[in-house]
């Protein structure tokens, strides 16, 4: 892909953050066929213009409601499938962790009278509506870029429950672990996989071929990966050889 005219190439830029959460440089001098210089051009004229947010390698989503909204609206039949097959996951388990991230709201309907532990405020809105009984809401920080709580008193809440399987998700995965954009929220997501007996990580195809400034963990805090038919083949067998399940949704 190649965009020789500047709007149309930062356009596609601002896309990309909102959907992602995240876009290194590097990533996208490859994607576009430009130079990283180029590239950081753009994106120091997408933060002018309050589009994004620079940081180290890159630039993410500023601080709103939209971001959240912007990557539900991505790959929402991916979504779906791998939420469907991520639901068999919960049908034997009396409580279940919820982290934040659109793959994992899109669970929400399906996990019947599941007691849920989130501090996904799509999740917690989502249960509220349906007037649940069976579910435990760690508040704390607000943080509007993932419409979720994380700070001190999330994580001291959530080290007070004990889960059966934690459904997680990250912007980008690999070999070398998963990677997110949020310190905090890097945090809470080791904190669930603490305290939850089983980790399943929801990732769409995208996000095994991103990458991401922050480090969430090593593979070794998932026990089962589940993904969509569009992921590359080389990719997952990397992921296998690592012990980890490797489902295949859709």
């Amino acid at each position: 892909m190649r965009y020789t005219n500047a709007p149309e190439r930062r356009a596609h830029l601002e896309r990309r953050i909102v959907s992602d959460g995240y876009l290194s440089s590097i990533a996208a001098a490859q994607e576009l066929g430009v130079s990283e210089m180029t590239v950081r051009r753009d994106l120091r004229m997408l933060e002018e213009q309050g589009a994004v947010r620079r940081v180290a390698g890159g630039a993410t989503v500023i601080s709103g409601g939209l971001p959240f909204e912007g990557r539900d609206a991505i790959g929402a039949v991916q979504k779906r499938a791998i939420a469907e097959l991520a639901a068999a996951e919960a049908l034997t388990a009396e409580m279940v962790a919820l982290d934040a991230g659109t793959t994992v709201a899109a669970l929400v309907p399906l996990l019947g009278d599941t007691t849920v532990v989130t501090h996904s405020m799509p999740v917690i809105e989502a249960l509220s509506r349906v007037g649940s009984a069976r579910l435990i809401a760690a508040g704390g920080h607000y943080q509007p870029d993932t419409r979720s709580f994380a700070g001190p008193l999330t994580e001291e809440t959530l080290r007070g429950v004990r889960c059966d399987v934690a459904f997680l998700s990250a912007t980008a995965v690999g070999p070398d672990g998963l990677w997110g954009t949020n310190a905090l929220d890097a945090a809470i997501k080791r904190v669930l996989a603490q305290q939850s007996a089983r980790v399943v990580l929801l990732a769409d195809a995208t996000k095994l071929t991103q990458t991401a400034a922050v480090r969430i963990a090593g593979l070794d805090i998932v026990d089962a990966l589940i993904t969509d038919s569009r992921a590359d083949a080389e990719l997952l067998a990397g992921i296998d050889a690592a012990g980890i399940e490797v489902r295949i949704a859709g």
